[in-house]
């Protein structure tokens, strides 16, 4: 029989595959956001259309009394404690979207496990996850469900410091782009679509109770590799410069948290834990096949001439040209 959902932003990077997937699965899903992308949620789905920002109408959602509540957009202590208070007696269960960035940075062991430290003062992002769930833990009569994502890839391209489409731009004009560390740190990759099926089914679990959980790929990819099967797929061979991410950071504070708080370091998962209770799933590991929709969205991107914000791009010109004399390549 099934149950009935609300996901709280649901047309996301990794929420709307994860809706899909509950639709398919017998759920009756309800998503509530500001309606901006409503076309994208399948037939038969809910649309309850509001502003975390405005509590009076976001309280109304606690006495809606759903089984199970997904929350992909709480990122601050302060929006976890108004979900305590709407949801408090209003559900029996509810999963918070965290992040696997929390983990310690380095991880004492190369294997990252659900009992690696969630200690990361590298990045305010991550801090700030790890706030929301120390004051989850810790409330009363709201059972819940904590869930660490890792990266996942749907509609953007998967880079170190966030850059994103700048990346393809360089390609295209033969400039050189920048991978931090020596490109060969093993990083794990999960498309959203292979994420959401053992994350729908934690749905009504009495094992995910009060328990926290990752969801991620087995399988790692060096960067360097990452970067060419990004070029790859637009028929583009990547020129790679690799810069110590300490020296990126003195370029570029910003970049501390995406890089030191996160993508320096090797990052692979067990995920024996999730797989007790959600059950066993598969993630591909074919690098071409975990990027290909997110090389269909930057076509699209391409084929429409979608702005690109390349204000990060002379600085990137600079970084590559000083590194060069250095002999870095």
């Amino acid at each position: 029989m099934g149950l009935n959902v609300l996901f709280v932003g649901g047309t996301g990077q990794i929420s709307l595959p994860c809706v899909e997937y509950a639709v398919r699965q017998g759920h009756q899903v309800s998503v509530f956001n500001r309606g901006q992308r409503d076309a994208a949620l399948p037939a038969g789905v809910t649309s309850i259309v509001g502003d975390m920002k405005d509590p009076a109408s976001y309280r109304k959602l606690g006495a809606m009394q759903f089984d199970v509540v997904a929350q992909f957009m709480v990122f601050t202590p302060e929006q976890m404690a108004e979900d305590i208070a709407t949801f408090a007696g209003n559900t029996k269960q509810y999963i918070f979207i965290s992040s696997a960035s929390v983990y310690e940075k380095p991880a004492r062991h190369y294997i990252i496990t659900e009992k690696t430290p969630a200690v990361n003062p590298y990045w305010g992002y991550s801090q700030a996850k790890i706030a929301c769930e120390n004051l989850l833990a810790a409330a009363k009569n709201l059972p819940w469900t904590i869930v660490r994502p890792s990266h996942t890839v749907r509609t953007g391209l998967p880079t170190m410091m966030g850059e994103g489409d700048i990346v393809i731009r360089r390609m295209q004009q033969g400039k050189p782009v920048i991978v931090a560390g020596d490109g060969t740190s093993p990083w794990t990759l999960t498309r959203s679509k292979d994420f959401a099926v053992p994350f729908v089914n934690l749905f009504g679990k009495a094992g995910a109770l009060s328990e926290i959980f990752h969801i991620t790929s087995d399988r790692g990819y060096s960067w360097d590799d990452i970067y060419k099967a990004i070029g790859r797929g637009v028929g583009l061979t990547p020129n790679i410069v690799h810069v110590p991410s300490d020296t990126l950071v003195a370029y570029n504070k910003a970049w501390e948290g995406p890089l030191i708080g996160d993508k320096t370091w090797s990052a692979l998962f067990d995920n024996s834990k999730v797989k007790r209770v959600a059950g066993d799933f598969n993630c591909s590991e074919n690098l071409d096949e975990v990027l290909e929709e997110s090389i269909g969205f930057l076509k699209q991107r391409l084929a429409s001439n979608a702005p690109v914000n390349m204000e990060l791009d002379p600085l990137m010109d600079r970084i590559t040209t000083e590194q060069a004399a250095l002999g870095r390549s």
